[in-house]
């Protein structure tokens, strides 16, 4: 994480290019590797979650001051810092979930960066994809050695780093467009790990479970308890997070009204394949699977 900071700060210096917002990208970075270097004191001393959030909450909030924001059309300045505090928070998070089972986390965080380039190069914008491409290419080459059989592990370093990064950059997006674009767009483009800690934390709940304490209960988890095995779970998540990423990048040229539709019937695919998840039986204990640490 630090080089790939170290490299794109030192690359963007030089080059300059047109629209760049240098403080805002020395902000992302910067930010990223202070959560990369949090992760890593939880992988070696397991902190409690209230100090993690804490510190997300933070970074959250200086995201917002900076600049880079939801944009909630007609509401208060207040309802815009809440909802950008709570993006970064959950989607830092979310990826950091994911990071479950072998190449998984690191995959689908390469297809969002590359649907982020993709939403910002047909709206006419060039920093933003030029980060996310630089992000995906970093999160790729990482996956080849961490996909099954994995011979490293992301652990929370990686996860939370890459999870901030790519919330920011859908913030991005959402406040730099030269078009019109549907809050759903970055709801569509992340909507893999999105599901997947909505699913979790809410199942967990339903069963009177600590939602903050690991269980083998993800997405991946369910289909290997269905008798897919891990390459072939983790291949089909990346499936449904290209399918998404594609269609966000086609949300971005269509009228508000087809959004909508578009997006409705997405949640109802949503709420089918919650249904169908979460009467897999599984066992719930704190054991991780394939050697990643418990989420």
């Amino acid at each position: 994480m630090v080089a790939f900071a170290v490299v794109v700060a030192g690359m963007a210096l030089v080059w300059r290019p047109s629209g760049a917002d240098l403080g805002a990208l020395g902000t992302t970075l910067g930010l990223g590797v202070g959560l990369a270097v949090l992760g890593l004191v939880d992988d070696l001393k397991d902190l409690a979650i209230w100090p993690r959030l804490l510190v997300e909450v933070a970074a959250g909030v200086v995201v917002y001051w900076t600049g880079t924001r939801a944009d909630l059309s007609g509401a208060a300045a207040g309802a815009d810092a809440l909802v950008t505090v709570l993006w970064i928070v959950g989607i830092t998070n979310a990826f950091n979930l994911l990071d479950n089972v072998d190449g998984l986390s690191a995959g689908v965080a390469a297809i969002a960066a590359l649907s982020l380039a993709g939403i910002g190069l047909v709206n006419d914008q060039y920093f933003v994809p030029l980060l996310a491409l630089a992000l995906a290419g970093c999160a790729a080459g990482f996956l080849r050695l961490n996909f099954h059989p994995a011979r490293i592990h992301m652990g929370d370093a990686g996860s939370l780093f890459l999870g901030f990064v790519l919330g920011v950059l859908a913030l991005r997006l959402r406040v730099h467009t030269a078009h019109q674009v549907s809050f759903a767009v970055p709801l569509v483009a992340l909507a893999v790990p999105i599901f997947d800690t909505a699913l979790v934390v809410s199942s967990r709940a339903w069963q009177r479970l600590n939602p903050l304490r690991g269980q083998r209960d993800h997405i991946s988890h369910r289909l290997v308890a269905l008798g897919w095995s891990v390459p072939q779970a983790v291949a089909a998540i990346y499936v449904v997070a290209a399918a998404c990423g594609g269609l966000a990048i086609g949300l971005t040229r269509v009228g508000r009204g087809v959004g909508f539709a578009v997006a409705g019937c997405l949640a109802g695919l949503a709420a089918l394949a919650a249904v169908r998840l979460v009467r897999v039986p599984l066992h719930t204990g704190t054991d991780a699977v394939e050697g990643n640490r418990r989420r």
